[in-house]
């Protein structure tokens, strides 16, 4: 395993405690001294505490981004000429999350519940979402309106809208299901939450977007 560079020990720092404190609750000291190195030199490779946080949210989202527009095609691409399945498409769209979170790299658990908080933040979601995830979510919304013909545009748009709300406390694993659940239920399971997501988002498609 690669020894990680001062940067990427800033970046993996960083990106660790935002998911945990938020923005407002992270100083470039903590940072640095979570990376055992010098203030001087987190603010030398990332500048302001801002641009740092930018950084980190950019740095996965390129690769998730990616890997769910890949998904999409490759599901398309062996749909043989048929209609793709509204589940084939849900499950476009969470399976790299899915497989996120199952990585042996620690990171990408911490990004995910930063993912949640900038989902659910009307001044980052602003900021970072449009050029991160956004671009790409009209080929889902086209994939979308293929397999629900006759749906309203406006109802597509929010059941997706619904869809993002549950996805971004799932990801979060606020430890609040675990709770209510008495311990039946594991916020940390996503293979559990990935499984009954896709069938209840797909009804839930199918009821709202039946069309006239």
């Amino acid at each position: 395993m690669n020894t990680p560079t001062k940067s990427e020990r800033i970046l993996n720092a960083a990106e660790e405690l935002f998911a945990r404190h938020g923005y407002d609750g992270v100083t470039i000291r903590q940072i640095a001294t979570k990376a055992k190195v010098d203030v001087a030199l987190a603010s030398y490779h990332f500048g302001k505490k801002e641009d740092l946080f930018k950084a980190v949210f950019r740095r996965r989202a390129e690769i998730l981004s990616a890997s769910r527009r890949e998904v999409l095609l490759a599901s398309q691409a062996q749909s043989n000429g048929e209609k793709q399945t509204l589940e084939q498409i849900i499950e476009a769209f969470l399976l790299p999350l899915k497989l996120a979170q199952e990585s042996n790299d620690p990171g990408w658990r911490n990004y995910m519940a930063l993912l949640s908080y900038v989902m659910t933040s009307p001044v980052w979601n602003e900021i970072l979402m449009p050029t991160a995830f956004d671009i790409h979510v009209k080929e889902f919304i086209d994939a979308l309106e293929q397999v629900l013909p006759g749906a309203k545009i406006e109802d597509i748009h929010w059941c997706y809208h619904y869809v993002s709300g549950a996805l971004a406390l799932t990801l979060a694993q606020t430890g609040r299901i675990d709770r209510l659940s008495d311990g039946a239920c594991q916020s940390s399971d996503f293979d559990a939450a990935y499984n009954r997501m896709i069938p209840f988002v797909a009804a839930g498609f199918r009821e709202v977007c039946r069309g006239d």
